[in-house]
């Protein structure tokens, strides 16, 4: 009989919705049951797309000598950290602490009131039934120590309060973040330090926003030298399109096959910028495929984009995507299967597990028009294969990236289909999780969910309705995006400049999340003041952009020191310190308005449309020259004399040749 997780809209949770244990979801009930049994708490998190989770799940959830020994010992209860972040921050912090490191699955075990006294991660199965005996015997003979041990994890998670009022982040703080940067890029796999490497894609957009602001040609150097290792690397799909989570080894050849909505966003911006400041026609290929493999695999029936795809095949890691030389000759024919293998680096040897191989592609190859067709024939002998599955649920903020990204790409690259998409989903977001004024973190089929949206949705959300605003200049994003900072002004502020993760309604956890550093994706915090600064820089609110300055100068210090955890952090400093600078282009002129686009000042916010435009405050008091379209450039609302040619445009804004 399926369990309680039977009714939820999570694709995790539905994951483990027929296993023996007797899962509960995140409940005040749950606590309260374990307090009647006098019990500890199971806490089991993770996510859709994880493979560990899987092999946990196999190993001893879908167990029934294991589940017997969780339902009598423990009241168990799983939660997908993408639903719930704020709950899987504050006891990844705890394991963390008791550890030195976290991940996920990640397992907790609970006091009836929350407090955690153990944790770890993944756990082998036998080792997991001994870890349930041992916890269970704890808790019967002595509870004093356990619970001694869960107030010294809550001291210890508790920090100091509030982070303290800083100065303004400085540019001298920015050039040590990227000298930093420099040392720590690995000259031979691109980069920064070992295996296993993740895209560092927010570094990267600081390091291009860095070169564009201080002229340094090395940083573009770094960026180049990365961006073309993974593009040529089996962590990005030769075949469709998009990047994997992470590589196992230092050359990005063998990934973690799970593909996430977050990280190709991101990527998307990252190639879509390199190519717009230096014309690198690989940037440019690869933003396109990633952008079409966003269109094609991530989105939903609603208009949104689904969060990730699985790691796992039918249980087995990479199935879909690995190949033999035998397996492209039977797809391709001889002459064909061998050209490609040689292409792709496909051995007999292999690169992955059992002789089967990534694809990588090495070089440019010297027929692009075979290339192309052999590449279309694999993609459709791959799509007969076993797929992995998909986690279709909508979370707000990496739809916020996702809209950014293509916006972006719809009005860089003439691709209007991409502007669409990125319109369709703020749509959704826009009328389907913004409920009572509030923002709701997920929806799934057009359900949303009851889940509070947390600061990175805010900040995220808001940063994709004003590029969205910028590429179209429909004043609704500019007004969605303002009434979302004012909520983040009004409820998540930390009373000294800084803001926490969640709102001050929001349900009440053991402790306040509040992490100021970049992640796999911006921090709430870093997400929030970057949209502070493009909202000020569109609509010249001083306030917006104190309130940005204040959260940057928190994080100064790990910008200077650690800027491998604060890339964009860095990269919303650096927009601060070229800007504002606002480019309003009026009389309908595509040369004009391309010119102003291609503009790297990271600095910059970009409209176009008709002069006096209702409700966009950059068109305001802009009229034509001569009756002529014209470009006001202009800084902190004080502007230039109008110019009337791109090349005007083009040298106000150091734009790239294109």
């Amino acid at each position: 009989m399926p369990n309680r997780l039977a009714g939820s809209t999570s694709p995790y949770l539905l994951q483990h919705k027929d296993n023996p244990v007797d899962w509960w979801e995140w409940s005040q009930e749950a606590f309260t049951e374990a307090a009647r049994r006098d019990v500890p708490v199971l806490l089991s998190v993770g996510y859709a797309a994880c493979h560990w989770c899987h092999v946990m799940a196999h190993e001893s959830f879908e167990d029934g000598r294991t589940a017997e020994v969780v339902n009598r010992l423990t009241v168990p209860i799983k939660v997908d950290r993408e639903e719930r972040p704020d709950i899987d921050a504050v006891y990844l912090q705890a394991t963390v602490a008791m550890t030195g490191q976290g991940g996920w699955p990640m397992t907790a075990f609970l006091t009836p009131d929350g407090t955690p006294f153990f944790c770890g991660t993944y756990f082998s199965r036998e080792h997991f039934l001994a870890l349930l005996q041992g916890v269970a015997a704890a808790w019967r003979d002595r509870r004093a120590e356990v619970l001694h041990q869960g107030s010294a994890v809550l001291e210890a998670i508790g920090g100091p309060g509030p982070l303290p009022a800083g100065r303004n982040l400085t540019a001298g703080q920015l050039d040590a973040a990227a000298a930093v940067l420099l040392r720590e890029h690995d000259p031979d796999g691109g980069g920064f330090g070992g295996a296993p490497k993740f895209p560092p894609s927010m570094v990267l957009e600081f390091l291009l926003r860095h070169a564009a602001r201080t002229g340094a040609a090395e940083p573009v150097q770094v960026v180049e030298h990365t961006a073309e290792r993974m593009a040529r690397g089996g962590i990005y799909d030769q075949l469709a399109g998009g990047f994997s989570r992470y590589s196992v080894d230092a050359g990005w050849v063998v990934p973690h096959f799970e593909k996430m909505l977050y990280d190709n966003a991101l990527l998307l911006r990252v190639y879509l910028h390199l190519w717009r400041a230096t014309g690198s026609a690989l940037a440019r290929r690869i933003a396109v495929e990633t952008a079409e493999f966003l269109l094609r695999d991530l989105r939903t029936a609603e208009g949104g984009f689904a969060s990730a795809l699985d790691a796992d095949t039918d249980g087995v890691e990479g199935l879909t995507y690995v190949w033999t030389p035998a397996q492209l000759r039977e797809a391709l024919g001889a002459a064909d299967g061998t050209w490609a293998a040689e292409l792709l680096r496909v051995t007999p040897a292999g690169t992955f597990e059992r002789g089967a191989s990534t694809l990588q592609l090495p070089q440019d190859p010297d027929d692009w028009e075979r290339w192309a067709g052999l590449r279309q024939r694999l993609l459709t002998a791959r799509g007969a294969r076993p797929q992995p599955a998909r986690d279709d649920k909508v979370v707000a903020a990496w739809n916020g990236l996702a809209i950014a990204a293509l916006a972006e790409s719809g009005v860089l690259l003439d691709r209007p289909g991409d502007l669409a998409a990125a319109t369709a989903a703020a749509d959704l977001l826009g009328g389907r999780h913004l409920v009572e004024g509030r923002l709701r973190r997920v929806s799934r089929s057009g359900a949303v969910g009851g889940h509070a949206g947390v600061l990175e949705d805010y900040g995220d959300v808001a940063e994709g309705f004003l590029v969205l605003h910028q590429a179209t200049a429909d004043p609704r994003w500019l007004e969605h995006a303002g009434r979302l900072l004012d909520t983040v002004l009004d409820h998540f502020g930390d009373g000294a400049g800084g803001f926490y993760d969640t709102a001050d309604d929001a349900e009440a956890l053991v402790q306040r999340p509040q992490d100021p550093t970049d992640n796999a994706t911006p921090s709430g915090a870093s997400a929030a003041a970057g949209a502070l600064v493009s909202f000020a820089a569109l609509t010249g609110s001083t306030a917006h952009r104190e309130a940005a300055e204040a959260a940057l100068g928190l994080v100064g210090p790990i910008v200077e020191g650690h800027p491998r955890f604060a890339g964009w952090a860095a990269a919303v400093g650096e927009a601060m310190m070229a800007g504002p600078l606002q480019v309003a282009v009026v009389g309908g002129s595509p040369e004009l308005e391309r010119a102003a686009r291609l503009g790297t000042s990271p600095g910059a916010v970009v409209v176009a449309g008709s002069p006096d435009a209702l409700g966009v405050p950059l068109l305001a008091h802009r009229p034509l020259v001569a009756g002529h379209p014209a470009a006001y450039v202009c800084r902190g609302f004080v502007c230039a004399v109008p110019v009337t040619t791109p090349q005007d445009v083009a040298t106000a804004l150091g734009s790239g040749s294109h």
